[in-house]
């Protein structure tokens, strides 16, 4: 594994709690008030996250752990949580905010993540911390990164609109704001040094 990546990742658990706590913050995002288009943004932006996050549990995190628990009964219920969440996503792409239903759904999606995460976050992830120590996760948490670009790399443009259009617009002005003074102090700090 490259060594620089491995400093730069966060071990696996760490990058598993902030997946969730960003599905969760973007969760909390929608209401039913919200207009169809930003419901819609803050969906695929949620969805895009959860199916990325999925896979990498399936594919490098959950082998990992089944290597030394096999008859782990968290791993064993969150394969069929995540087909459900698939499921769901899949229902979502499929209408439209306007639809009958889509809100629904969408609060099925959510109480089904946030089940899932309360399972991943009081038994799984504690578990895995025991079972493989710090060095081990560090590994992991290198090769999910890695696997975690190729997965978002053709979705970039898409995970980017979406991300902006579920931003309040407030938080848009403050942040471009805060890119406009930020620009400003650097290029005083470099005024000053010539």
């Amino acid at each position: 594994m490259n060594p620089m990546l491995r400093k730069m990742s966060p071990s696996a658990t760490k990058m598993i709690r902030l997946d969730h706590s960003h599905a969760l913050v973007t969760f909390h995002k929608y209401e039913h008030k919200t207009p169809p288009q930003t419901k819609r943004a803050i969906v695929n932006t949620v969805s895009a996250a959860l199916e990325i996050h999925a896979q990498l549990e399936e594919e490098i995190f959950y082998p990992a752990i089944r290597e030394l628990d096999p008859d782990g009964e968290v791993i064993s219920k969150s394969v069929p949580e995540h087909d459900e969440m698939r499921r769901l996503i899949a229902k979502l792409r499929a209408t439209e905010p306007p639809d009958a239903g889509f809100d629904d759904t969408f609060m099925e999606l959510m109480r089904d993540v946030i089940h899932h995460v309360a399972d991943e976050e009081t038994v799984l992830l504690p578990a895995a911390e025991r079972l493989l120590g710090e060095e081990r996760l560090g590994d992991l948490g290198a090769r999910m990164t890695k696997r975690r670009l190729e997965l978002a790399m053709p979705r970039a443009g898409e995970i980017a609109i979406n991300t902006a259009r579920a931003m309040p617009t407030s938080t848009v002005l403050m942040t471009a704001g805060a890119v406009v003074a930020g620009g400003f102090l650097v290029r005083r700090a470099l005024s000053s040094r010539l």
